[in-house]
Formats: C-alpha cells, structure tokens, sequence
C-alpha cells in the first residue's frame, strides 16, 4: 500500500481515471454525429419518414452521451492546474493554446448548434437543421483534433525549445503538425466511428432479435454497414501505420508492447509473441508463444527486418514502461477487437450477397444478430486499451523523453489526492449508473414512429406541408 503515500502514483491514478471514464462519452458523440448527418442528409433527399423518425430516435443517445461527456470532462482540465501544475507552467504555452482552441473552436460550436439540432425540428427550416446537424458533428470530431494534437506532441514534441525550463515556440506549425499528429488523428477518428458504427448496429440488431421494428432497424443495420466496408479495414490500415511510427520514434514503447527484452538486428527475421507471462524483476518472460517470422511481417511486411528492434535491455529500468503486462496484452486486446469488427463486417456482407439481411427473413439469423450485440461495447474497450498502451507505454516521460512524469507533477500531500480519487470514482460510478439507466429506457421505449414531420401541424419558416406525400402526412387519428 506504499502507492496511498506517493503523490505522483495517486495524480497518475486520478488522471487515468477521469481520463478512461470520460473516454466513453465523446467517442459516440463523434461518432454518432457523423451517422445523424447521414440519416437526416438521407431524409431531407427522400423525405422517407423512417429516415426523420431515425433521426430522431438517435439523437436522444447523442444527448445523453455530450451531457455526460461534459459532466465528466471539466475535471481532466482542472487537474493540469491542481495536480500537473509544473507540466502546465513549463509546456503551456504550446499546449495550452491547444486545449483553449479545443474548447472555443470545438465544443462551444458543438454546444452552440445542439440546442437547434435538438429542439429546432419545428422551428427553423429543414437546411437550416441540417446545416445546425452538420455543425454539431464538426464540432465533435473538431473536438477530436485538437485533443489528438496535444497529446501527439507529447509524444512526440516539435516546433519547439526549452528555455529555462519552458517550451517556447518557434515553429507553430511543425508543433501541430508533429509526426506523430496525423496517423494518431486518423486513427482516433476512425475508432471512434467505428465504434459509434457498431453500436448503432448492434442496438439495431437487438431489436430486430426482439423482433421489434424489424423493417425500421434493418434501415439503420444496412447504413452502419455500408459505412464500415470503408471504415473497418481502413482502421487496421492506419493502426499498421501507426506501429510504425512508435517503432520509429518510441522504441521503448514498441518494447514494452511485444515484450521483447533482446534486441533483433537489421537484416535477421523476428517472431512475433501471441501470449506470454513478462517479468520485469528477471527482464524476461516467463513463458511465451510465439509465431516465427510474424514481427517482420507485422512492421515491414516482410519476413526480415531492415532496422533493428530494440530490446528493454537496451535501457535501464529507469528509463523505461513498467507496467509491461498491462502494455503488451492492452495491445493486443485492442488488435483483435479491429479484426474481430472487420471480420464480423465481412461475414455480414456476405449474407447480404446471399439476401439474407432482407426485413422479412433478418430476424432469423440470430447468430448474426448476436454477434452484432456482442460487437456493441468492444470497440470502446478497444479505444481504452489504445489509450493505455499510448499513455502508459510512454512513460516514464510526459513529454516524451524530455519531462519526466516524476517531475511533472505537483508536490500535494498525498492524502488530499487520495481525496480527490475516491469523489472522482463515487462520482463517476453514479453517472455511469445514470447513463446506463436512461440509455436503457430510451432503448426499451424505442422510436416514436407516430411522430408527425416538420410543418405538419404547426407551420414553420420557409415549410410547405404541401409538399410532403399524402402517406407522409399524419391521420386525423394521428393528429
């Protein structure tokens, strides 16, 4: 229990908690904004009903999840003014500025327009919604660039120099555009709308498994997947590329993520270990198994390597990840949930090649289905273990063998952080329990297909309710 006194353990613990817990919200939003663009775009062209009531339906869970999202996000601001105040003083300049452009560019427009998306719907103009929709979802994923921008160039600072112990920029651009910014934006961007995919698919295939609002749900379920033929395999791509950027410029990361304590030398051929027991204390793994060659194919797509992969031994303890169990199966845990997603993607595909994802026969392919179910939370574990082995697997550096996590944090007592943790973590566990109870009552209500369209019964700026379809148009019942 050594961890209660020591500062820098609890301020980690802090921070990783806000951070994993606040992860879960924004990923739907970002992606699930994005869907709502689509849908609302797929009704304002069709003026289908289904597409306005699936608009609707959806975006009660987008709400939920921003409503959350803020709730528990202001907390992780705060703590690099309380807990991280050295880092905050010796990189703010840089990266300050970048969490102000996240808040004043990306939320607040997000914030600005959802009012409009959500409540406008009998108020302004259908292009005008839409317009509102389509800001919302730039705010949200403008939310994701910042974000990734600043953490990047932690991992891997540029455009920048230390001047008695602070970063002064003197190339603004090389510090957004760090090596490490674009492959990371990609891939957060992909993961989340990934994620939001197979969510969306699998609420979708759940009701079509309860055999409710089959036609409706098969609307949605064919959307999703359309989208992620692109976005599934496209994400293994950018994951690849992303490998080889740690193995470039974080060797000790690519370390601790394969577990690999020997250095293998250019021009030889390198395993690649599935499963295995790392013991840091003996600096080796205590059982291991491995298929031969698969490494090199893994980094370069070839059996041999033409650079060195460099063992932990290659490093004192002190300068490199602990923790190596959590790295190396956070890695792999988050590499199969991308093939698990891209295979179940294909499978479905091929059932629909074969007509079996038709609204009068979808409900029978019940193993289908319930992959999808089973699908729907893997893609957030597989964004958290991708924080993980970032974060983690950079240590013992915040800034990146520049700032030591040791000397990035504040000299609190120990029993005011131990504090902090437990409200965070009795507070978060009572808006988990609150995102899962009204989650679970929109999804049991499920959509309100009575709703009648924009302009049919009160008039709005710039709407002809003569211009929707007489079967468009609500029943004196109805109304």
């Amino acid at each position: 229990m050594d961890f209660l006194s020591n500062t820098v353990v609890l301020s980690r613990m802090q921070f990783a908690l806000t951070a994993i817990f606040h992860m879960l919200w924004p990923v739907l939003t970002t992606g699930l904004g994005i869907y709502l663009v689509i849908i609302e775009g797929l009704w304002l062209k069709t003026k289908n009903k289904d597409y306005y009531h699936h608009a609707r339906f959806w975006v009660k869970l987008y709400v939920l999840n921003f409503g959350i999202g803020v709730a528990s996000g202001i907390p992780m601001g705060f703590q690099f003014g309380t807990n991280w105040a050295p880092l905050s003083e010796a990189i703010g300049n840089f990266f300050g500025s970048i969490i102000g452009f996240e808040a004043s560019w990306a939320f607040m427009l997000e914030a600005a327009f959802l009012g409009i998306m959500v409540f406008g719907w009998e108020r302004v103009n259908p292009i005008i919604h839409y317009i509102a929709t389509i800001l919302v979802a730039i705010g949200a994923n403008l939310s994701t660039f910042w974000i990734l921008t600043a953490n990047s160039w932690l991992q891997t600072p540029a455009g920048v120099e230390l001047v008695e112990g602070k970063y002064e920029v003197i190339d603004y651009v090389a510090a957004v555009f760090n090596p490490f910014m674009i492959n990371s934006v990609m891939h957060m961007v992909l993961a989340t709308l990934e994620t939001s995919l197979f969510v969306i698919g699998g609420i979708s295939a759940w009701y079509m498994f309860k055999q409710r609002h089959t036609e409706f749900f098969s609307k949605s379920f064919k959307i999703v997947l359309v989208v992620a033929i692109a976005v599934a395999p496209l994400q293994i791509y950018v994951g690849h590329l992303s490998g080889e950027q740690v193995q470039e410029y974080q060797p000790t990361k690519l370390a601790a993520m394969e577990a690999q304590w020997e250095t293998i030398p250019a021009g030889q051929s390198a395993d690649w270990s599935v499963l295995a027991i790392p013991n840091e204390k003996a600096e080796r793994n205590d059982w291991e198994l491995k298929i031969p060659q698969a490494l090199g194919y893994i980094l370069e797509l070839k059996p041999t390597l033409s650079k060195p992969v460099l063992g932990l031994k290659e490093w004192t303890p002190e300068q490199r990840p602990h923790l190596l169990g959590l790295i190396y199966y956070a890695f792999r845990t988050m590499v199969a949930i991308g093939f698990f997603l891209a295979g179940l993607m294909l499978v479905t595909i091929f059932e629909w090649m074969r007509g079996k994802l038709s609204p009068d026969i979808i409900a029978q392919q019940r193993w289908l289905l319930g992959g999808w179910i089973f699908a729907a939370p893997l893609g957030y574990i597989a964004i958290e273990s991708g924080w993980i082995v970032r974060c983690v697997g950079r240590q013992p550096w915040t800034v990146y063998n520049t700032i030591r996590t040791s000397d990035a944090a504040a000299n609190l007592p120990p029993g005011n952080v131990l504090t902090t943790l437990i409200f965070f973590a009795v507070t978060y566990t009572l808006l988990l329990f609150a995102a899962f109870y009204f989650g679970r009552r929109i999804i049991l209500k499920g959509p309100n297909l009575e709703l009648p369209l924009p302009g049919e019964t009160t008039p709005i700026l710039g709407v002809n309710p003569g211009q929707f379809k007489p079967d468009q148009r609500p029943t004196e019942a109805q109304q």
